[in-house]
């Protein structure tokens, strides 16, 4: 469970968030959208504790984020828009770096099973930067999953793919959930009716709707999820 409670963040004059309120329910995969500048990367930053709050309260799974931010960085990992991934070494040594960092119990055998998960046994001892762009997206994605986090974070998990490449990463995504709780935002709205079980719409740092796509469209008066959306989210002529 994540608790979100009257949440500010501002830089300067500008009002990244504004006293946002939101519920995520554990083991569900929740996605966040928004126009660019709507707050949800300010918000994914401070639930990652990379970032400080001005006020509000933050609990995440039982954990408040002014007094256990040690045990909530242990309990979550985030795959960032960008790959993390090491590029001069092997799929192999970047999950290794990764399982020693986290002092993985039974490394080895966890290495192997995530490789093969994320269909990169072809790729094992491949250089990094010789991976296509999807298979980067895998193995990035495998990096945050090794840890057995209870909340994975996915900013824009697909950015940049093809259609192709989207498809195998939301099959892998959908097939971790019930094992984590998922936060996700992306700029794909097909992605977010095909992965996530509630949706979340921010605007200028508030949150504007939620609930299922059904739900969503229902309230807005809309057609469409895609006209919901722009309504909602400011991204028709106003």
């Amino acid at each position: 469970m994540i608790k979100i409670e009257n949440l500010y963040k501002s830089f300067g004059k500008v009002d990244a968030v504004k006293n946002l309120s939101l519920s995520i329910k554990g083991g569900t995969t929740f996605a966040l959208l928004g126009l660019n500048g709507a707050g949800k990367t300010t918000t994914i930053n401070i639930l990652c504790t990379t970032l400080k709050k001005d006020s509000g309260k933050v609990n995440i799974l039982g954990y408040d984020l002014d007094k256990n931010e040690k045990e909530i960085k242990e309990l979550l990992n985030l795959s960032p828009q960008e790959t993390a991934v090491a590029q001069n070494l092997t799929v192999e040594e970047n999950l290794n770096l990764i399982a020693g960092l986290y002092a993985i119990e039974n490394a080895k055998e966890r290495v192997e099973k995530t490789i093969e998960r994320f269909s990169l046994t072809s790729k094992k001892t491949a250089l990094a930067k010789t991976l296509s762009g999807g298979q980067k997206r895998r193995l990035s994605l495998a990096m945050s999953v090794i840890t057995n986090p209870k909340l994975l974070i996915l900013d824009e998990p697909t950015l940049g793919l093809d259609i192709k490449s989207r498809k195998e990463l939301w099959k892998i995504i959908n097939e971790l959930k019930g094992e984590t709780t998922i936060l996700l935002t992306t700029h794909y709205l097909e992605e977010a009716v095909s992965l996530a079980d509630e949706i979340g719409l921010m605007r200028q740092g508030e949150l504007v709707a939620k609930g299922s796509e059904k739900e969503i469209v229902e309230s807005s008066g809309k057609a469409d999820f895609e006209s919901a959306f722009l309504a909602l989210c400011g991204g028709e002529d106003e």
